[in-house]
């Protein structure tokens, strides 16, 4: 999948930053787990368009013919059908299926200026086929959605990719589908779009329900058979004999993957005749079981595809048939150079020779200067050599085990740069020579991750069938850093259920509460609380039980953080006096602060203003001196809100201005659109609404850019408090709906409450006390002084 934005850096504060008011609660984190895409308030334009996706991969040299199909796939240009227009290219493996599309949606693109989309969906691969929902993932994130407002629920998923293709053109590939029901999912709904897929099967559910054509592709006709092999040996043999060329297309199977092998062996050896070339295709026998198994009709092809692919590794340097072998042992069909040199042992400039060799044997193919794939019917051999070689199962085995070790140990690497205060865990050494990757830093790591973000949960399921529950919980628990901030909610819910019972088969007490405390976080990050906190209060018990202090603090601040999110401030306050009270004692300087300042917003919401002035002034002093921007400017935005709650609005302007400076010197549009909102509210406080209502206009917009609804929804009841003050009640009630319907959709009672009082004071008195009403209601099961003083003010 192609790579697309990165998320901001947190400086590791993976689970620390807080924010909010006294009387306003909000997030705990900048991530959610839902996709809500709203219409941009009434006067705010609505946000540029991202950068278009063009994910195409490369396509093969030397292509040739396939006119005909390549015309149908143009008369597609011109249609202009009520609903997307859909192609299924169908026809045996190795016919060339993918090597059309590719090509023609290579030169089609000038007629889709919205982007190219392309998923490998894995259909007939040796792993598990791709779910709708990771291929969803990442279309969503090819299309700039931010990783904060995509989904875990499949059908949401679904709605929104429809939704963002609705007015655009785009081309969408969809190669080596396995069914109709994984294609269905990805179909776009808008007529400007074109799909193409690409399937050993006719897909005839696709014709009946979606109105899809069908374009079946035959072996090559003879001539155009030896076209293809003249076309890819021109600069190495000349002068072969027709009559031989057109024998060796035959053997082929006339089949462009094979011919393709076979000719790449010709024109490794220009002075060899052809002819003892074909004698030596001639001699290979048997039949390959993995293809034996299909139907009569594609028999000779099978047997043919075998036959080519043997007779091309058997002609490997050792070293190089033994690289082949083992990479079928790899979690997936895309790898890196690095994990290839994992796989075999051996030092990485080696490796890299011995993959140039299969390359230019058309045994494998580079997609990038260091990652490679194998076609599937390829792949699907070299697991076959794999497990008839004499050096199985030992060699493979051991093989298997250095290849999951590395992922292991490029995973925490990444976490080390991505999140690097977070607890590390003490891995299994790496062999001697096996080399992990190195990140410069936070950029190159999450360039990384994106390459293997599909190799991750491969290789940890990899683990899981090899019985290796260390390794299994391990990569869970390193790979939760990341997950926090690109929520890939599926992937994260599987691999840490999947290593939480790695982890209890081992007994792993300790590993268990890692793992609780992990589901906790996606839990509260999907906006599901109630399932949050029962694994939160597990974690919490392990902890407890191992006698890990530091986990048991970070598992109460994240307990604090959750019932903030919750607006509980004495449950949250509770929660982050015990951690802090265990951070203290164990003199950790990099939570101590963070946890204090955690603390002070419920202390604020309680009415202990003076503690939580304190409380701040004490971390904000630690966060200059240890050059810690972005908690030192959450700590003057919680400031700014305990100087307005003390009736300092001046001072409060100060501190709100001092974290905007510090939120654009950062570049993190999340900070500085959620600052900006305290901003306007200390300005509406002053008397300035003009200047609010543009800050609070800017802030909705950043916070829709970076996907935190929540937050983009809390801009628009400020903006609604800014339009009453200049006298503009219909506005200001279109943005407190606005903000009611968000909150509502993400379960957020209290914040709806809050909308529907604001909502009283603009709208007629029938319908303003059907908002007053409902707004008691939902404030009954609250009790906090802010929750008391707004009953107080409806009652009134």
């Amino acid at each position: 999948m192609a790579e697309q934005q990165q998320p901001e850096r947190r400086d590791g504060d993976t689970r620390a930053e807080l924010s909010g008011t006294a009387g306003h609660v909000v997030q705990a984190r900048d991530v959610h787990g839902s996709v809500h895409f709203h219409a941009a308030p009434p006067g705010e334009p609505r946000p540029e368009g991202g950068p278009v996706p063009w994910q195409l991969p490369p396509v093969v040299s030397g292509f040739v013919n396939r006119a005909a199909e390549r015309a149908t796939l143009d008369r597609l240009l011109a249609e202009q059908p009520p609903g997307p227009r859909i192609l299924v290219i169908t026809g045996t493996a190795g016919v060339g299926k993918t090597s059309l599309a590719l090509h023609w949606a290579h030169t089609a693109r000038r007629h889709f200026p919205d982007g190219q989309l392309y998923a490998n969906l894995h259909g007939h691969d040796p792993e598990a086929p791709a779910t709708p929902a990771q291929v969803l993932h990442h279309f969503l994130r090819a299309l700039d959605v931010p990783a904060a407002a995509i989904p875990a629920d499949p059908e949401a998923l679904a709605a929104a990719y429809r939704s963002l293709l609705a007015e655009r053109r785009l081309l969408v590939v969809l190669d080596n589908a396995a069914t109709a029901a994984q294609v269905r999912p990805l179909l776009p709904a808008a007529p400007g779009c074109l799909v193409v897929v690409t399937s050993r099967s006719r897909l005839p559910g696709l014709g009946v329900r979606e109105g899809a054509r069908h374009l079946t592709l035959d072996v090559f006709p003879e001539p155009e058979a030896v076209a293809l092999l003249l076309a890819v040996m021109a600069e190495y043999r000349s002068g072969d004999d027709p009559a031989e060329l057109a024998q060796l297309a035959r053997l082929c199977a006339r089949l462009p993957l094979a011919l393709r092998i076979a000719a790449e062996r010709a024109a490794g050896r220009p002075l060899m005749p052809l002819d003892d070339l074909i004698q030596d295709l001639r001699d290979e026998s048997g039949l390959w079981d993995a293809l034996s198994a299909a139907d009569a009709e594609g028999a000779e092809e099978s047997e043919a595809v075998r036959t080519v692919f043997a007779w091309s590794y058997r002609a490997l340097p050792a070293e190089a048939a033994r690289l082949f072998r083992l990479l079928g042992l790899h979690p997936s069909g895309e790898f890196s150079d690095l994990a290839a040199a994992a796989l075999a042992g051996t030092a990485l400039r080696p490796t890299r020779r011995l993959l140039d060799a299969l390359v230019a044997a058309h045994l494998v193919e580079q997609t990038a200067a260091d990652r490679y794939r194998f076609h599937d019917l390829l792949r699907a051999y070299a697991i076959d050599q794999a497990r008839s070689c004499a050096e199985a199962p030992e060699e493979n085995e051991r093989a298997l085990r250095r290849v999951l070790t590395w992922y292991l140990h490029a995973a925490d690497a990444l976490q080390a740069a991505v999140a690097p205060h977070e607890p590390r865990v003490a891995l299994e050494p790496l062999e001697p020579g096996v080399e992990p990757p190195v990140f410069t830093g936070f950029a190159t790591a999450m360039a990384w991750y994106r390459a293997e973000q599909d190799n991750l949960p491969a290789a940890l399921h990899a683990a899981d069938a090899a019985g290796a529950d260390r390794i299994v919980w391990q990569l869970a628990v390193v790979l939760r850093a990341v997950y926090m901030t690109e929520n890939p909610f599926a992937q994260w819910f599987a691999t840490t259920r999947l290593a939480l019972a790695a982890a209890r088969r081992s007994g792993d007490r300790a590993a268990e509460a890692e793992l609780l405390e992990s589901l906790g976080m996606a839990h509260t990050q999907c906006h599901q609380p109630d399932a949050a906190a029962e694994q939160y209060r597990a974690a919490l018990a392990l902890r407890r039980e191992v006698g890990d202090r530091l986990g048991e603090a970070l598992t109460l601040n994240g307990i604090g953080l959750l019932e903030l999110r919750r607006h509980r401030p004495q449950a949250a306050a509770s929660a982050f006096e015990q951690g802090l009270a265990l951070v203290r004692r164990l003199g950790d300087r990099h939570w101590e602060p963070r946890i204090t300042v955690n603390l002070a917003q419920p202390q604020a919401e309680l009415g202990r203003l003076a503690e939580a002035e304190a409380a701040i002034g004490h971390g904000l002093a630690l966060f200059r001196a240890d050059g810690a921007h972005r908690p030192a400017g959450n700590a003057l935005h919680l400031l700014s809100i305990v100087q307005l709650a003390a009736g300092r609005p001046d001072e409060a302007l100060q501190s709100a201005e001092a974290a905007v400076d510090l939120a654009v010197e950062l570049g993190s549009a999340s900070a500085e659109g959620y600052w900006l909102t305290q901003l306007g509210r200390v300005q509406l406080a002053l008397g300035r609404p003009a200047e609010a209502l543009a800050g609070l206009h800017r802030a909705a917009q950043l916070l829709r850019r970076v996907g935190n609804p929540s937050r983009e929804a809390t801009a628009w009841d400020e903006t609604g408090l800014a339009y009453r003050v200049l006298g503009l009640d219909r506005e200001a009630a279109e943005f407190h709906r606005r903000a009611l319907a968000v909150h509502r959709e993400l379960g957020d009672h209290w914040r709806c409450a809050l909308a529907l009082a604001h909502l009283t004071a603009v709208l007629a008195p029938e319908e303003a006390n059907r908002c007053r009403a409902e707004a008691l209601g939902l404030l009954a099961e609250f009790d906090d002084p802010a929750a008391v003083r707004l009953r107080a003010e409806l009652g009134d």
